[in-house]
């Protein structure tokens, strides 16, 4: 089960990477025009409502991306059959056709059945258009009906399936409704210390990728928070509209490439300059795009009482961005760029302050880090025993990350251990038939922040943002190119 919602967790990172895309549009539109929604600047207008259609579709894109990112093959025909049935059940869950269906006035009819379009049921969909993919993409029908085998199967299939999930959720969804409504008020009731709740558990939650899970019920429309939608769309209350997001800023901007100062300070002297150079990319991936996961994994499983400090100082940190009513949104993550573009988004307040904040989180990371590093003898990285460790090499016309994919797939076992190979926005994940097999000290050699060891078959390469490229040339070599 942990290792089905790893895979949906990845499969969700798709969908989210087109949310930049909304924040930049929305982000130029309202520094042109920060007074409204761009009704005084023609460009302002088509800029911000260009950005809003893509928050505003957030449930499509996830039914998509879900559809494509769990299907085996990751076919097109995977990612319509999610539209599909994205489509099929919204439109049977409607208010009109409950209305329709009970006979009562549509006035009338439970209030769960106007947010049938929410990213749950998005992700719903896509999972069960994967299954449906999975399971039929392969079946070849009688010859009379030869056209619609295989891959055309798939959307009508899918259609029939949601007919039957639509009956279920016409008596389920309102409690479920209720209850992740009910779930996310306990915790907005809470106010600052609500939000600070949430960032301790966000980030505890990083190592088992279940945190995706718990960002749906406070960034989108699942629990009627909306947090990253109403932000952009500046709707709700300045000041507090966005306090699910803002406290991230000063961690992943200052905390976190403090954070690797420190361990760069505190790593042998003979493997300081290894460890600057991982470190200096990371801290400015963490800065820059609010990438956290190269530094966090860099100390995760080495050091985990360090990493639970670190979920308390991130939770620390939206607390006291909610109780000062300081706000700033993103749309990818907690990063300059994000910053920056939403600076001037009108339900911002008082933005500036999350510098000032996050400066003072940089000292105490910096201290703190160092402090608990050197005080228990932690082994982050540079701090390990000496070990023989053959660096991998690039030599003339041969790329990169070419080289590091060969030296990795070498050290999972190649071919004869390597089950199924897969990524998310930073880690390479993948399945081998025997762990005893896996050469670590091997995959170390390639320069990687990190391993994570998350099955008795399971295990996860940290890359970092280039993963894509890492991952595309581990394929390669699976099929033998």
């Amino acid at each position: 089960m942990k290792k089905y919602l790893q895979r949906l967790g990845s499969s969700l990172m798709l969908p989210v990477a087109v949310l930049p895309a909304a924040a930049i549009l929305m982000g130029i539109g309202y520094w042109i025009d920060p007074a409204g929604w761009g009704a005084d600047s023609p460009l302002a207008a088509f800029l911000i409502k260009a950005g809003g259609s893509i928050i505003d579709n957030i449930p499509i894109l996830f039914a998509v991306g879900v559809a494509l990112g769990m299907s085996k093959e990751r076919d097109g025909s995977a990612a319509i059959s999610g539209l599909v049935a994205f489509l099929v059940v919204t439109t049977l869950l409607s208010t009109g056709t409950v209305a329709l269906l009970e006979g009562i006035d549509p006035a009338k009819v439970d209030p769960s059945f106007e947010k049938i379009k929410n990213a749950f049921v998005g992700i719903i969909s896509g999972i069960v258009a994967s299954v449906i993919y999975n399971r039929y993409s392969h079946v070849k029908l009688p010859d009379a009906f030869a056209f619609f085998s295989g891959k055309r199967l798939v959307p009508i299939l899918t259609a029939v399936s949601m007919l039957v999930v639509s009956g279920v959720l016409f008596f389920v969804w309102p409690v479920i409704y209720t209850a992740l409504v009910s779930f996310g008020k306990a915790i907005s009731d809470l106010g600052a210390f609500g939000a600070g709740l949430y960032g301790f558990f966000n980030r505890l939650l990083i190592p088992t990728g279940l945190h995706h899970a718990l960002n749906s019920v406070f960034w989108f429309d699942v629990a009627g928070i909306s947090d990253i939608t109403n932000f952009w769309a500046s709707k709700g209350v300045k000041g507090v509209t966005g306090m699910y997001q803002a406290g991230f800023f000063p961690i992943m901007m200052f905390g976190l490439p403090a954070a690797a100062l420190a361990m760069v300070h505190t790593s042998k002297t003979k493997k300081r300059k290894q460890v600057a150079s991982l470190m200096l990319a990371a801290g400015f991936a963490s800065f820059f795009t609010g990438v956290t996961e190269p530094i966090e994994f860099a100390f995760m499983f080495l050091a985990p009482a360090l990493y639970l400090v670190h979920a308390i100082l991130t939770g620390l940190s939206l607390a006291i961005a909610a109780a000062f009513h300081w706000t700033a949104g993103f749309g990818f993550s907690a990063g300059l760029v994000d910053y920056v573009l939403s600076f001037k988004i009108p339900i911002a307040n008082q933005p500036y302050m999350l510098i000032v904040q996050g400066l003072v989180f940089a000292v105490i990371y910096y201290f703190l880090f160092r402090y608990i590093i050197v005080k228990f003898n932690l082994m982050t990285p540079g701090r390990e025993e000496d070990e023989e460790e053959a660096v991998a090499e690039t030599t003339a016309g041969e790329s990169k990350f070419a080289l590091m994919a060969a030296a990795i797939y070498e050290g999972l076992g190649g071919d004869d251990n390597v089950v199924s190979v897969d990524n998310c926005v930073t880690r390479l994940r993948l399945e081998v038939k025997d762990m005893g097999k896996v050469d670590q000290k091997k995959i170390k050699s390639t320069g990687v922040p990190g391993i994570n060891i998350v099955g008795p078959q399971s295990i996860q390469v940290i890359i970092g943002t280039n993963v894509q490229f890492v991952a595309d040339e581990v394929h390669k070599l699976r099929k033998g190119k």
